[in-house]
């Protein structure tokens, strides 16, 4: 299997500016490992808790969501109750495979097309996070979408291989 370089290193999206593109890269990558790692396991290995972590669908669903919330509060609106709803569910069963994949996957394209329109926006602007209002900025939250995303996704394919690992 041949491997291209970590899309940080491809030269791609130059014409976005410079902390939005890192984002944008750290978006990517994340696509791409769950794709390889994930995304081949079926329905019980998503839902699989081995050692008593959580499962690999969680962390896509959380992946996919909380990218929709941070940038909600990037764009400096509050949450809907609707998001406050889904925050909720995040770590129930899976409905399937395709349904955790598609949200991920859905997730993912809206984020990255939100996080572009942030390109020539004052990343020093002050951003209010969570009901409590905790201070931030918008470049703080796009920045904190990155690492947070792939936090989580180095948690999926860590879970992912221990699942391979005992034939979950």
């Amino acid at each position: 299997m041949s491997h291209q370089p970590e899309p940080w290193l491809r030269g791609t999206h130059g014409e976005i500016p410079g902390v939005i593109r890192a984002v944008v890269h750290a978006l990517e990558l994340a696509e791409e490992d769950v794709e390889r790692w994930c995304a081949p396991l079926d329905d019980v290995a998503l839902g699989a808790r081995p050692a008593g972590v959580a499962p690999v669908a969680f962390h896509l669903r959380h992946i996919a969501r909380s990218l929709d919330r941070l940038l909600t509060y990037a764009e400096g609106r509050p949450l809907s109750d609707a998001q406050m709803a889904l925050l909720r569910t995040e770590m129930d069963e899976p409905v399937t495979r395709a349904a955790v994949l598609e949200e991920f996957r859905q997730g993912l394209d809206d984020g990255l097309r939100r996080v572009r329109r942030f390109a020539g926006a004052d990343l020093e602007e002050p951003r209010a996070v969570g009901r409590r209002g905790l201070p931030s900025t918008t470049g703080g939250l796009l920045v904190h979408c990155a690492e947070h995303t792939q936090r989580h996704t180095g948690q999926a394919v860590t879970t992912a291989k221990m699942v391979n690992e005992r034939g979950v």
